[in-house]
């Protein structure tokens, strides 16, 4: 715990945002510099609660350490809380950036006060950490002879990496994109992960003894595949983490043609470009001067807003089918669920300076997109929806739009990668493979992440990822 009174005496007081004007007209990371004596007071909020639920159950997924380091960063000791902290969690780089941080939610002082700021205090060490060069690379001490491949460098294959190369197994990562970092380097924009920060990451874990394949398309047909069964006839053990990358798809009438994209399509295309050219290449999907409107709520359609006001958008509107969610929680929704309440993100802030109003509208639905006899896009039309999402009459409306966004979460994983090997699927087409076996149908390949999941949260991934790679050291063990 912190201060025994600590809760009683501070306030939430969460480490804020760069302002709005300033950070729109850049892509760097929207936070500001870290102030240690302002966290050490929030750390100093942390409760002497008996049961900790914010490191299990409803908290935290890799069940981080949480009030040991509150803890000891309320008493300055920083080094400690970093060696707490990364016990449990391969890359609190990426969680304290990125996670929306089910432990707050699970917070004990929750029930009747604001949570502890838990994000901000976890970001803030691994930080210092490598500020301070406490970071660094630690390869095993001896090698097992053993070979393992890992499909998908995301979060999921990246933390199974690490632990199966810490094992002191081969270990190789073939990532398709021509980068690595899977779903951290080009599904979450550089606002809120710069991408050196993936890429320092992935220098240690080389400097470690894992290796990384880029443009390897394992079980695809083109210039860059890579026969599937080849590769797992010449490792010991094959780890799928290929994520849910099948986008679900908005089908009513004229959905075909230029101005409607997928929105990871939109932000992929984004990043590559300004990492290659600081958008100088245009190999783009640009936003500047257009109605914009994209279709669908939750991390990635907030990540389409905020590339889109960046790029100069000349209106946005975000639509969301589900209702407006209610400012404190329902009374089907008690601690320590996670809280589903209204929040404003970054993005929706940031329209908001521009434009002077949240982007958001809800209970709505798309009925068919319009065009002109050319099939040039012009809008949408939509129709509110109540609470079962049935058609509410006589509320049709059209909506201009020169760019579409399909912002709808994800069906699961592609399934090329899979076919070859005869893999079964489960109900909702990801890989079968039971939770904490991860094993598919094939005895020598696991999956791990969203692709057997399905869509969740990076930190959810690290933990498949870590799990997975308990399971195959015991696999590659008998």
């Amino acid at each position: 715990m912190g201060k025994p009174t600590g809760f009683k005496e501070f306030p939430r007081r969460a480490e804020p945002y760069r302002a709005a004007a300033e950070r729109l007209l850049d892509y760097k990371e929207i936070y500001t510099p870290h102030d240690d004596k302002h966290l050490q007071t929030q750390g100093a909020r942390c409760m002497d609660c008996g049961v900790p639920f914010c490191q299990s159950g409803e908290g935290c997924p890799v069940y981080n350490l949480i009030p040991e380091w509150n803890d000891l960063v309320y008493r300055g000791r920083w080094r400690e809380a970093l060696d707490r902290l990364h016990k449990t969690n391969n890359f609190p780089e990426f969680t304290g950036r990125v996670c929306p941080a089910p432990c707050e939610g699970a917070c004990v002082l929750g029930i009747n006060e604001p949570a502890v700021t838990i994000k901000n205090i976890e970001n803030a060490i691994i930080d210092k950490g490598f500020e301070n060069g406490w970071v660094v690379a630690n390869p095993p001490s001896f090698r097992t002879g053993k070979k393992v491949a890992v499909v998908g460098s995301g979060p999921a294959g990246l933390a199974a990496a690490a632990q199966l190369n810490q094992a002191g197994h081969e270990v190789t990562v073939y990532e398709r994109a021509d980068r690595i970092g899977g779903l951290l380097m080009y599904g979450i924009p550089n606002m809120k992960l710069e991408k050196d920060v993936v890429g320092r990451r992935v220098k240690l874990l080389e400097q470690e003894g894992v290796k990384f394949v880029a443009n390897a398309d394992v079980g695809g047909k083109g210039p860059n595949g890579i026969d599937v069964g080849k590769l797992l006839s010449e490792v010991d053990a094959l780890c799928l983490a290929t994520g849910a990358t099948a986008a679900r798809d908005l089908k009513i009438p004229h959905r075909e043609g230029d101005g409607i994209y997928f929105a990871m399509k939109f932000l992929t295309a984004n990043t590559q470009s300004l990492l290659d050219s600081n958008l100088t290449d245009g190999n783009y999907i640009s936003a500047k001067d257009k109605h914009v409107i994209v279709i669908g709520g939750g991390d990635t359609g907030t990540d389409c807003i905020a590339t889109s006001l960046r790029h100069g958008c000349k209106s946005l509107v975000n639509f969301e089918i589900m209702p407006r969610p209610p400012v404190e929680r329902a009374d089907d929704n008690p601690w320590p669920l996670w809280p589903k309440i209204y929040r404003e993100d970054y993005g929706h802030l940031e329209a908001q300076h521009r434009f002077g109003t949240d982007p958001r509208s809800y209970s709505i639905s798309g009925k068919e997109f319009v065009r002109d006899q050319n099939g040039k896009l012009l809008g949408i039309n939509t129709v509110n929806v109540d609470s079962k999402f049935q058609e509410i009459p006589g509320t049709v409306k059209f909506w201009e739009a020169d760019l579409i966004l399909l912002s709808m979460g994800f069906l699961g994983p592609e399934g090329y990668v899979a076919q070859p090997l005869g893999l079964e699927l489960d109900p909702r087409s990801n890989y079968k493979a039971a939770y904490k076996s991860f094993v598919t149908s094939n005895p020598k390949v696991f999956a791990a992440g969203d692709c057997r999941r399905g869509q969740s949260l990076v930190v959810r991934a690290i933990d498949e990822g870590r799990l997975v790679a308990e399971e195959i050291n015991k696999f590659l063990a008998r």
